[in-house]
């Protein structure tokens, strides 16, 4: 089973200025709602411990494989919930410069696994709730360094 996850949210401000932002690991705690810690510098191929947090005080420490860092462009893990084909996610975060001065992130993730049909609910609820959240957050949080 699969099911795919996907929002997005306009920034007033270049990807670059997005970009600085998500790619600053330690600063989450001091703004990000849902993905709230990495334990170390992520590194493609490699795995870094992240503190995960959805809205209602679900928290998880997921220990995902970094697939893609692209400077401006994408930032991209995979992880799962104990062996693999249980209940995998790849998230993603994907910007689209729109002009010097706009940006759109895609934020996503594709689930996979056998327990994905009966966590849908959480997937469309709590989960997109954690993805809008951050949205919110990271926007605010690169708008506000640009004044």
């Amino acid at each position: 089973m699969k099911e795919i996850l996907e929002t997005q949210v306009m920034i007033n401000a270049p990807a670059a200025a997005v970009w600085d932002v998500l790619s600053n690991f330690k600063a989450y705690p001091e703004w990000s709602p849902s993905v709230r810690e990495f334990e170390g510098t992520p590194i493609v191929g490699k795995r870094t411990k992240v503190l995960l947090q959805q809205p209602g005080g679900t928290s998880i420490k997921m220990n995902p494989i970094f697939l893609k860092i692209e400077k401006d462009k994408e930032l991209r893990w995979k992880g799962r919930l104990g062996i693999r084909g249980i209940f995998d996610g790849e998230h993603y975060f994907i910007l689209e410069e729109i002009s010097a001065e706009q940006t759109r992130l895609i934020q996503g993730e594709i689930f996979s696994g056998i327990l994905v049909p009966f966590l849908k609910k959480m997937i469309h609820g709590n989960t997109l709730a954690g993805f809008e959240a951050f949205n919110a957050a990271i926007k605010n949080r690169v708008e506000e360094q640009g004044l």
